[in-house]
């Protein structure tokens, strides 16, 4: 079993008086790809958020390559952000830029290399996520398929090493779907990357996970398995497992 890289320990996190975690404790092992499901407003996106510093816990730790990441300076913080990149649930392309600026922009803010590399660099991840050729293309001519390929082209054009996912199927038809799982498992068997991904589609966990965590009642409720989810008497994780939604407020 893989050590892990990235550690969540006993995080609370509230918005005034919207509490969202009150114990948020989980692990992210070496080259795994783990899923974290939920009901809608119980905090999945912030727990991606509270990783890479975009927001602040309220008391707890993280620790992310054996460094505390609230404790980090500025300096360390913009490295840290080049070990671990985002695909953001919209994709968050900047509609003002081509294709080829959208994906430089991450490598020209950690300069990462020349101009000509950032050319060959831009053309290796269109080709990863197989839409080569579109760098002049702007991304209000693209579908919504489309546009989260080249957000995920724009993740990886750092060499990340943990890539996180914000819904990265929402919104997109079946055959979308199917090609983004694709990409998800691709990338991890290609670039060796561990994944963390926040979804609420089933159909997702079981093609892409190795693990995934439940949260619910404002912690982490259950980690494990796909199998062991399948086998497990949690009655809110069942409903998951067979499709169903579940609510916020039901008994375990």
């Amino acid at each position: 079993m893989a050590e892990p890289i990235i550690e969540f320990q006993g995080i609370q996190k509230a918005f005034s008086d919207n509490v969202i975690f009150t114990d948020l404790t989980l692990d992210i092992r070496k080259g795994e790809t783990l899923t974290i499901i939920g009901g809608s407003g119980v905090g999945k996106s912030v727990t991606l958020k509270l990783l890479i510093a975009l927001l602040r816990p309220d008391a707890g730790r993280i620790i992310a390559f054996g460094d505390s990441v609230h404790d980090m300076p500025e300096a360390a913080l913009i490295r840290l952000r080049k070990r671990i990149s985002m695909l953001f649930q919209g994709a968050a392309l900047f509609d003002s830029m081509s294709v080829e600026e959208n994906i430089k922009y991450p490598l020209i803010e950690h300069s990462w290399g020349t101009e000509a590399e950032m050319d060959r660099r831009v053309s290796e991840v269109l080709d990863l996520v197989d839409m080569p050729g579109v760098q002049k293309i702007r991304p209000a001519e693209l579908s919504g398929g489309m546009k989260k390929r080249v957000g995920l082209a724009r993740a990886i054009a750092i060499q990340p090493e943990v890539l996180l996912y914000d819904e990265p199927t929402t919104g997109l038809d079946p055959i979308n779907v199917r090609r983004i799982n694709g990409l998800i498992l691709s990338l991890q068997e290609r670039l060796g990357v561990t994944s963390l991904v926040v979804t609420h589609d089933m159909d997702t966990v079981f093609t892409i996970t190795d693990r995934l965590a439940l949260v619910h009642d404002k912690r982490i409720a259950f980690v494990g398995t796909p199998e062991e989810a399948k086998a497990h008497d949690l009655r809110f994780l069942r409903e998951f497992v067979q499709g169903g939604r579940g609510t916020l407020n039901e008994d375990l």
